[in-house]
């Protein structure tokens, strides 16, 4: 690579031949789902190699089998990391960020990509950020800007002020990374990826599939069904068992099958497991089918035909808005977030929960919201990426 020097001083890197190398990070099951057309359109694109590390929890078997899809769908991945440590706290969760910049530090470095791809908001892009920004490779970050409640909030925007290229999901978010300093030139709202790969599918799921998996009552997805995701709140430790006990509860009195997904690795999940255990194992469950992981085809069919989301996930901020699902959203996780009129949001309270589930089931489907979806969001990504001119060195723009 040869360093050149531009007009405003920013340090531009030039590539010597013409395939561009671009890394792709995937740390969860739903990164890689929501970035797979990218990852098509890396793969294809002839000035480019596409090089993919997978790590942290898309590696752990009870979250899906992401190195199993990857192959089956053609991709090669050039390395893993193994870093997530068990425990549900917050130590954990630091000491794995410190693990994943080590092991990221590591295969950046023997990899030796033009650029770092990360997406999201969780501790572990933050590791992978981190190594990139030392090593000098350029990061290119999807899905900044946002705001919400939890961690989340601090490392999404600490990733950003990390990121040389930014791929913000609405306007709103854009205009927030360009506040926080960022070059205007290099911040692109270009959409939700995850909406555009719902948008461009049919997906379906079967009776057979769900009741296979996971473990709880045989729920009929032909009739009416509720889909439930609420994971751990890092800000709120020692408060999420209690929380998801009063979502259990207005659950139960809804007498509507549910099908609950189990929550994702970050401190606080261990109170939300143990509350599920003693749910199912003390008060049977009636009607509640408990669930790990769903393929991803199979979850977006599982999920627009349900009567209703209720929980925290940001399936019911972003993905929902566009098949138009009713969804009651719960707590401070999603707080600040971008919302369409599909969604209500309550307190953990089970009364009020209850009660917004009646409404939002009464009311059914919602008009479909483009507030997250622009067409061609992959292709753009991958146009910018493939083309911009890279830089090192970043500076503050006022």
């Amino acid at each position: 690579m040869k360093i050149n020097v531009k007009s405003d001083k920013v340090f531009v890197m030039k590539i010597k031949n013409n395939k561009r190398k671009i890394c792709f990070v995937i740390t969860a099951g739903n990164h890689y789902s929501r970035s797979k057309l990218i990852l098509r359109a890396l793969q294809s694109h002839r000035a480019v190699d596409l090089q993919l590390v997978v790590g942290a929890s898309a590696l752990l078997s009870n979250y899906g089998d992401v190195l199993s899809e990857l192959a089956g769908d053609g991709f090669v991945c050039h390395a893993k990391i193994v870093m997530t440590l068990e425990g549900g706290n917050l130590v954990a969760m630091a000491k794995t960020a410190g693990i994943g910049i080590t092991e990221f530090a590591t295969v950046f470095d023997n990899l030796k990509p033009d650029i770092v791809v990360v997406r999201g908001d969780r501790y572990e892009v933050l590791s992978a950020a981190v190594a990139a920004a030392y090593l000098n490779i350029p990061i290119a970050h999807i899905e900044g800007g946002d705001v919400t409640g939890t961690i989340d909030e601090s490392v999404r925007h600490a990733v950003t002020k990390l990121a040389h290229i930014h791929f913000p999901t609405n306007e709103q978010s854009r205009r927030r990374i360009i506040r926080m300093g960022e070059n205007p030139r290099y911040v692109f709202n270009v959409g939700c990826p995850g909406l555009e790969f719902i948008a461009k599918n049919n997906y379906v799921v079967s009776n057979e599939l769900v009741n296979r998996l996971g473990v709880g009552d045989i729920v009929d997805i032909n009739k009416p069904y509720l889909v439930v995701m609420q994971h751990s709140v890092t800000s709120e430790v020692g408060l999420n068992g209690r929380n998801v006990k009063e979502t259990l509860l207005a659950v139960a009195k809804l007498n509507i099958p549910a099908i609950w997904f189990w929550p994702n690795v970050d401190a606080g999940t261990d109170e939300i497991s143990k509350e599920i255990r003693v749910f199912r194992e003390h008060q049977h469950s009636k009607d509640i089918r408990f669930l790990k992981y769903l393929p991803t085809e199979q979850f977006v069919g599982l999920l627009k035909k349900c009567s209703c989301l209720i929980g925290n996930s940001s399936v019911g901020i972003k993905e929902s808005s566009w098949l138009g699902v009713p969804v009651v959203n719960i707590g401070t996780r999603q707080q600040g977030r971008m919302k369409a009129d599909n969604v209500i949001t309550v307190s953990y309270d089970r009364k009020k929960i209850a009660s917004a589930a009646r409404k939002q089931i009464a009311r059914g489907p919602y008009k479909r919201s483009g507030i997250y979806f622009k067409k061609n969001t992959s292709q753009r990504i991958v146009d910018i990426l493939s083309s911009i001119e890279l830089y090192v060195q970043k500076k503050f723009h006022a």
